[in-house]
């Protein structure tokens, strides 16, 4: 005891810090500050964590969930006040009140938790970001996770995929490093295994293990010589006249402002893990000669009726075939054009209905080929909104096309199925695209999750879809049953 003190005086020195003590377990420590508001944001009916749904404040602070569907807001001039909260979904809503406004009042307050609760309005379901760092950065904030290493990653442009070898291929193009503003412009790469999902619901956790340089850095895989930035579609394994599976791309040299000026094909170089140049195809001149159908966009394999294997490439529909060879892939001459269907029919109201950009894929449990495809000048975004239809061959008729998912004003484009990521005879098919606010009227971008890549789940018995699950005879325009 402190001579000086008397024990009156002790006591009272107890009582103090015993108020101190239940402060801080209450708010946290003196450093740390109060803990946030934790705020939960969830889907009517299934319970699921919702990925990005923003929350923004009268005073234009944006907050938006992360993968676990959770916001740690630490606003002190919030704390204790009810407050109003625009919400904005791109599919998941709230009900507008009797202004139209569609928003919740909430009163946030230290280490207390909140719930919104959101009606999904579209098709498909969100399960959550693929790219980029902070996928789970709510949450850590929240002590509920451990920190994840991108390695500097924040954002990744449209994908490819290909299985090859054994493993799941993944290339993306142009991405942002958190270092500087110029980041990697010829392909970040990494794999994983076949089916690196333990599950098809979110909270959506997926690891990727890079290509990187000497120092630990994501890098390039796709130097081709020439100014300006590479990229790669077409992205597909072959077997050799060995047997040897080869894995192929189509390269396309970039100069502003988005101008293709050199094609060619290019081959994985399994020692060096990176895409060598293997023949240029066309170049721009002067002449102004346009550029031949070459193999590019998302390759699909596929047998005719005599047996005869196929590699189909299109963007999203069929566009050029070729036999299903390395030999054949890199003979222009074997390459066959094709004529894709230049629309489908809206299930809806039977307006045609342009496709843009994604990608087909055979569906065991459909037993028929599906497509999902983002639409050309659509309503409300001009490019957000996407689309799902079915055929009975990949070269089409497509049949009545059911959208699936909307944007508020925002971008989604390039979208990929992944049928490789689920068992054959399961009825959910899952895709993913580019969430950007390119191409849209001035959005303000989505923090974190613009510029990146947002995995979608499609359950294919949704009573939704009722009306694309019959063929259609796109010259009558009728329904065939």
């Amino acid at each position: 005891m402190n001579p000086f003190l008397s024990t009156e005086g002790f006591s009272r020195l107890l009582g103090l810090a015993g108020i101190l003590t239940s402060a801080l377990a209450a708010t946290g420590s003196a450093e740390a500050g109060p803990r946030p508001c934790r705020i939960e944001v969830v889907e009517k009916g299934s319970g699921w964590p919702v990925p990005m749904v923003e929350l923004r404040t009268l005073h234009q602070v944006r907050l938006v969930s992360d993968n676990a569907g959770l916001i740690a807001l630490d606003l002190p001039e919030l704390m204790g006040r009810e407050t109003w909260f625009e919400v904005i979904g791109h599919g998941y809503e709230v009900p507008k009140d009797g202004f139209g406004y569609r928003g919740v009042r909430l009163t946030p307050a230290p280490g207390k938790t909140l719930k919104v609760t959101v009606q999904r309005v579209i098709i498909a379901k969100r399960l959550g970001r693929l790219t980029g760092a902070g996928r789970f950065a709510e949450a850590e904030k929240l002590g509920e996770a451990a920190g994840e290493d991108n390695l500097g990653i924040l954002g990744c442009d449209s994908v490819q995929n290909a299985v090859h070898r054994g493993r799941l291929f993944w290339a993306w193009g142009d991405t942002t490093l958190s270092r500087y503003p110029l980041g990697i412009f010829d392909m970040t790469s990494a794999t994983t295994s076949l089916r690196p999902l333990a599950s098809f619901e979110p909270p959506l956790r997926l690891k990727f293990d890079y290509f990187t340089d000497a120092k630990g850095a994501p890098r390039g895989v796709a130097r081709m010589p020439g100014s300006g930035p590479t990229w790669v579609s077409g992205y597909t394994s072959l077997p050799d006249k060995t047997g040897t599976p080869r894995l192929v791309g189509t390269y396309v040299k970039i100069k502003p402002p988005l101008e293709g000026y050199e094609w060619g094909l290019c081959v994985w170089d399994e020692a060096k893990q990176e895409f060598l140049r293997h023949k240029v195809i066309w170049t721009k001149s002067e002449s102004g000669s346009e550029r031949p159908p070459i193999p590019d966009g998302h390759p699909v394999f596929w047998k005719d009726a005599a047996g005869k294997e196929w590699v189909l490439f299109g963007n999203p529909l069929p566009f050029l075939r070729c036999p299903a060879t390395f030999e054949a892939w890199e003979d222009p001459a074997a390459w066959e054009p094709l004529t894709p269907q230049a629309t489908l029919v809206s299930a809806a109201d039977r307006k045609p209905v342009k496709p843009h950009s994604g990608s087909v894929a055979w569906n065991a449990w459909r037993k028929r080929w599906v497509t999902v495809f983002m639409e050309a000048f659509g309503k409300p975004s001009a490019f957000g909104e996407v689309w799902y239809a079915e055929a009975d061959s990949p070269l089409g008729p497509w049949g009545k096309a059911v959208k699936i998912l909307s944007h508020e004003n925002y971008t989604f484009y390039n979208p990929r199925i992944h049928p490789e990521l689920t068992p054959e005879d399961s009825p959910i098919l899952l895709f993913e695209g580019t969430h950007s606010k390119e191409f849209a009227d001035r959005p303000p971008p989505t923090p974190r999750y613009d510029y990146n890549q947002i995995l979608y789940r499609l359950d294919l018995d949704d009573p939704g879809l009722k009306s694309a699950q019959g063929a259609f005879n796109v010259q009558e325009g009728q329904a065939v049953k």
